[in-house]
């Protein structure tokens, strides 16, 4: 099996070096570089080998990780880009969103749940840290003229799994459902939602819209 290739950009060295030991030491991860921030990763990336996932820090020297995004997405589309920051607040969450991040995981989470977060989000889901969902949800509520109302019960069952920032098989095992099932709602919710993907989703989620 070929293993997912993965880059970091982490100017505190001590947590770079972490990041590096944990995930080089991983079977089914391939480092292809560390860098401690986005210009020195833009000058190491080989074009004809885009990582698959990138984890990128929000606070940088130079240009910021938020910043560096709207770049990062249209030079290399293929790539997957999970915030990993301190940032907790739902401005900094929001705007990441928007640039086009398609995870947020604060430096709180375990490097076993970071670990599960890259192999989530090549699998194209969109992992959040449990501490962030939180949040999301202490300060967005659902509207009564939503789209939202056009979903079943089991449907916003499934809509808060996605929020909760849990995959589809972790849906399944907390409805006890079946995955091909999940997978069939997640669709008939994405529909509904007029989205294509959890990570907008997610953003209408937190601009109060579902």
């Amino acid at each position: 099996m070929q293993s997912l290739s993965l880059a970091i950009v982490e100017d505190d060295a001590v947590m770079a070096k972490v990041l590096r030991t944990y995930f080089t030491q991983q079977p089914e991860i391939s480092v292809v570089v560390v860098a401690d921030c986005v210009e020195d990763l833009l000058t190491e990336l080989d074009d004809a080998l885009v990582p698959q996932v990138l984890l990128l820090d929000v606070g940088l020297p130079g240009i910021s990780g938020t910043e560096a995004l709207p770049l990062l997405k249209q030079k290399y589309p293929t790539m997957e880009v999970i915030m990993f920051t301190a940032y907790e607040d739902v401005e900094h969450i929001y705007q990441a969103l928007c640039c086009g991040a398609t995870g947020y995981m604060t430096k709180g989470t375990t490097l076993d749940q970071l670990k599960a977060g890259v192999l989530e989000v090549a699998r194209g889901g969109a992992p959040m840290s449990r501490d962030v969902s939180r949040k999301v949800l202490s300060h967005f509520r659902p509207t009564p003229t939503t789209h939202s109302d056009l979903l079943t019960p089991r449907e916003r069952q499934v809509l808060q799994g996605i929020v909760d920032g849990l995959s589809d098989k972790e849906i399944s095992t907390r409805l006890d459902l079946s995955t091909l099932t999940i997978r069939t709602h997640v669709k008939h919710v994405y529909r509904k939602m007029q989205v294509n993907s959890r990570t907008q989703l997610l953003s209408q989620h937190m601009r109060g819209l579902v």
